[in-house]
């Protein structure tokens, strides 16, 4: 009975993983060109599929629980040993933890095209609002002065 609660539970997460993984795909083509109202309706989206996820997730530790075994990969390797449809469960869950590790990977790597971006915006507004290096020239072709700020109107 739990190992065919399990696996149900487990085919159900394999649709929102790879809609998950397209989106974080999605994601990094819109963070590149800076797409601001398609990164909102992708956030929003990936939202409600993380919650999902999560709480299927919850479900599966909850199911293992009951049955007496450890809620991580040696409980449900011990439920699989035990299980006819055994070799389906491992298939299964092993699909879900790649497409899982997979979204993780697309994610850390949003994540770091989001901090260049960050760094790159940042010397961006530092340069306009007056601080840059000395080495650069102001609109009458003289080095600008480090610390004199001034309004982006004269930038």
């Amino acid at each position: 009975m739990h190992d065919t609660a399990l696996l149900q539970l487990i085919e159900e997460d394999l649709a929102p993983a790879q809609q998950l993984l397209e989106l974080l795909e999605a994601e990094a083509v819109a963070l590149h060109g800076r797409d601001m109202p398609l990164l909102e309706n992708i956030l929003a989206r990936k939202q409600s599929l993380i919650v999902l996820l999560d709480q299927h997730g919850r479900r599966r530790s909850e199911l293992l629980a009951s049955a007496n075994l450890s809620p991580d990969q040696q409980g449900l390797e011990a439920l699989a040993a035990a299980s006819p449809r055994g070799a389906l469960l491992r298939e299964r869950t092993d699909m879900l933890s790649r497409l899982l590790a997979d979204c993780q990977a697309v994610n850390e790597r949003n994540g770091r095209s989001i901090q260049l971006q960050q760094a790159s915006t940042a010397n961006q507004l530092r340069i306009l609002m007056g601080g840059e290096s000395p080495s650069l020239y102001d609109s009458r072709g003289s080095t600008s002065l480090l610390a004199k700020p001034r309004a982006l109107s004269q930038a």
